[in-house]
């Protein structure tokens, strides 16, 4: 219930957005299919304390041993937080989990949780001790600065995120092929329009996969040269509906901020 009130209380205040957004805190993977164990090793459980339990709200992923990427609209409370690695089923002992508490949330100085629209959306966190790397637990490849996938090039989305816009809570580690839609394209009056800025990635809206509630935060997995890179970090979807048709899911563009990623770590190490 908790959660439910969180996502009601982010909807209120993006109301005078341009374009009205929902973003992907507590949101889940339509569309998709359980992942196979460890085949994204990356990927991170964002965990809150309330009332002394923890509960997953977002997904992030492992760039340093102690330093995890993820959604600034994610962490932009005070509250507690914990990262949970190598995790594949959220209510059972895989026997592969490292959870570590985070000891510090960055978030972008120009994110403004009151909109999204604006960009921003991304933050790093700081852990409080180091992961130990493993078959379950990786670090993920980040792309070179600037680079801009092409339309319609392959990606997949992971997370524990709702199985439909008012479906039940993924337990188990879902992924979902969006292949990318170009900025000319999502940025049309057809798709999102003038809400989508460049520091910003598209991928799906085709009606069938997309993020949604609880994968904020998470990667948008692109297979480039034979291994997956994360090219974007999960931020929202149209109010309409997760899987809304040509209203893609949204990401931060990894690319766009590696330079803030590499001075923030720096700083902060």
């Amino acid at each position: 219930m908790m959660l439910r009130l969180l996502l009601l209380a982010a909807l209120a205040l993006c109301a005078y957005c341009q374009e009205e957004f929902r973003y992907i805190e507590n949101e889940r993977v339509v569309g998709g299919t359980d992942a196979i164990p460890n085949s994204w090793p990356w990927q991170v459980s964002l965990q809150y304390n309330y009332r002394d339990n923890w509960y997953h709200i977002c997904g992030g992923t492992l760039i340093r041993t102690n330093w995890v990427l993820t959604a600034a609209h994610c962490v932009d409370s005070p509250d507690s937080y914990r990262v949970a690695l190598g995790e594949y089923h959220l209510y059972q002992k895989d026997g592969t989990e490292q959870v570590i508490s985070v000891d510090k949330v960055i978030y972008h100085t120009s994110w403004n949780t009151n909109n999204i629209g604006k960009g921003y959306d991304i933050a790093v966190l700081r852990l409080a001790s180091n992961a130990v790397l493993n078959e379950a637990v990786q670090l993920a490849n980040l792309p070179s600065a600037d680079v801009i996938l092409l339309n319609d090039y392959p990606c997949t989305v992971t997370g524990w995120g709702d199985l439909d816009s008012n479906g039940a809570e993924a337990i188990i580690l879902q992924q979902a092929p969006l292949p990318v839609v170009s900025h000319e394209i999502c940025s049309s009056s057809s798709y999102w329009g003038k809400s989508i800025k460049t520091t910003m990635v598209c991928a799906g809206g085709n009606g069938v996969h997309s993020g949604c509630f609880g994968d904020s935060g998470g990667p948008l997995n692109c297979l480039v040269n034979g291994g997956y890179e994360v090219h974007g970090v999960t931020s929202f979807v149209s109010s309409l509906g997760c899987n809304a048709y040509r209203k893609p899911t949204v990401f931060t563009r990894v690319s766009a901020y590696l330079s803030w990623i590499n001075d923030e770590i720096n700083a902060n190490s």
